[in-house]
């Protein structure tokens, strides 16, 4: 069963959260996601353990714990909701063509005011 934990240090490690874990049961794996421009951990883990009994346990004994003048916080994993956006051609509610780029108004002027030359 994998678990969220969040509100995490910067600079904790999976070796500590496996070992905080481990208290609880056997640690399938733990996953520290990092920001991919500056590298730099984004402050939540997934740990994976190996029963649900397990996981339950330790939810409930880690929930509202201090690690590093941190209180964690931790929960069963809940799948993403995939609502990263589409981008110009996905759901058409933001970016497009429509909307501020490259769709009315070009050079400058706007709309109907065309300028007269006598």
């Amino acid at each position: 069963m994998k678990i969220y934990v969040g509100n995490l240090p910067f600079d904790v490690t999976e070796d500590e959260l496996t070992a905080e874990f481990g208290a609880y049961g056997k640690v399938e794996s733990v996953a520290i996601p990092a920001d991919k421009f500056s590298g730099r951990p984004r402050g939540f883990a997934f740990v994976e353990m190996a029963s649900k009994s397990e996981a339950e346990a330790a939810i409930t004994g880690l929930s509202g714990k201090t690690l590093k003048d941190r209180t964690i916080v931790v929960n069963e994993s809940r799948p993403r909701a995939d609502n990263r956006g589409g981008g110009a051609y996905g759901d058409r509610k933001s970016g497009g063509y429509g909307s501020g780029g490259y769709g009315g108004g070009r050079g400058g002027r706007s709309g109907g005011s065309r300028q007269r030359r006598y």
